[in-house]
């Protein structure tokens, strides 16, 4: 199956390490960003669309079919948020979109990236995390072929991004020590790129992977890329 993907959230760190690691797979027959504003990559797979509105596809809904894969790799800090309007960025939007393409591609794999430690009870005491439980759990009922969400924690970027923040930069310096101390909370965007698009194509036995499980996907895509 050729893979033909939209991203979104692109011109940001985990987008944009997503992206480059989209672009590099032979089986990706086109890629779609949509963006506020554009990701600074050209390739020839690579099409764009600057949209600012997140909560009304209307004017670009024609440009939107075909697809069978969507990244979605939007998402905010909640530092200095209330619930309210964290709800309403990541929630909501999140919502908006998902439902707007399961109308135009029912046969779509959607993959969310949410984070280590969201809470699927939708209980617990932070507001982040039920947030984020809250939309991982209403997107598994949209009628997509499959969803997924992906529970990244710390993150190593790729040496070619331009979009990093400087913690994550000094992730990348200190990788090897994270890696031995707290290997249950770290991965490389090459490794979450990885398992995204292994589980895109292949599926995957849980609808939310962890890092062990990010990790076991990216592990497939590399062996079935050798044996390819």
């Amino acid at each position: 199956m050729k893979l033909k993907v939209i991203i979104f959230g692109a011109s940001g760190m985990v987008g944009e390490g997503i992206l480059i690691e989209t672009l590099k797979k032979e089986n990706v027959d086109s890629v779609l960003v949509i963006g506020r504003r554009s990701c600074g990559i050209v390739h020839k797979k690579l099409k764009e669309i600057i949209h600012t509105d997140f909560f009304n596809y209307s004017k670009i809904e024609a440009q939107l079919t075909g697809y069978n894969t969507c990244f979605f790799c939007l998402g905010v800090s909640s530092v200095g948020m209330n619930e309210q309007n964290y709800k309403h960025i990541t929630y909501d939007l999140t919502m908006q979109t998902a439902s707007t393409l399961a109308k135009l591609n029912p046969e779509m794999t959607f993959c969310y990236i949410s984070g280590t430690g969201t809470d699927s009870t939708e209980q617990g005491r932070l507001m982040w995390a039920r947030v984020k439980g809250k939309t991982e759990n209403d997107l598994f009922k949209i009628p997509f072929k499959s969803v997924f969400s992906f529970r990244p924690g710390l993150m190593k970027p790729s040496q070619s991004q331009r979009n990093v923040k400087l913690i994550y930069s000094m992730v990348g310096s200190l990788f090897p020590l994270w890696k031995i101390l707290i290997p249950k909370f770290v991965c490389t965007l090459e490794e979450l790129g990885s398992a995204m698009l292994y589980v895109a194509e292949f599926g995957y036995p849980k609808r939310v992977l962890e890092i062990i499980d990010i990790l076991a996907a990216a592990k497939s895509f590399k062996q079935q890329k050798v044996s390819g």
